[in-house]
């Protein structure tokens, strides 16, 4: 089932964001649009597309967490095993993405200070901002 539900949700997120699935979207909009004068603009031609954009919109808060998630995870071991392969990385750094948010800025403020002190840092920082 997990399985089936990945694959539905990455065709689906892949397919809207698609310049069709924008061109559909706009034509049935502009469908919607048309009709109004045939249904004198009442209030069920109103729900038609209030209801219609609601739920697509329901829907696709789903479809797109479930492609974040995945690529969130994807990206993370992809990091995790750069950490792991380069000599000299630390491996403590694996897997602090299940730190509180407390915990994940008292490391980086940890890290910013470190790097603060360093020199090199300080001058590739201050080139950084001069281009700017």
């Amino acid at each position: 089932m997990d399985r089936i539900f990945s694959t539905f949700c990455q065709r689906i997120a892949s397919w809207a964001g698609q310049p069709v699935a924008f061109i559909a979207a706009v034509l049935i909009v502009l469908i919607w649009i048309v009709t109004g004068p045939l249904f004198q603009f009442s209030d069920t031609w109103q729900l038609v597309i209030n209801t219609g954009t609601t739920i697509v919109t329901f829907l696709m808060v789903f479809l797109i967490q479930n492609a974040q998630n995945r690529d969130g995870a994807a990206i993370q071991a992809k990091l995790d095993e750069l950490i792991r392969a380069i000599d000299g990385a630390r491996d403590d750094f694996i897997g602090i993405e299940h730190l509180t948010d407390a915990q994940l800025e008292q490391i980086k403020k940890a890290l910013e200070e470190h790097c603060s002190e360093d020199a090199r840092h300080r001058q590739s920082i201050a080139r950084l901002i001069e281009r700017r």
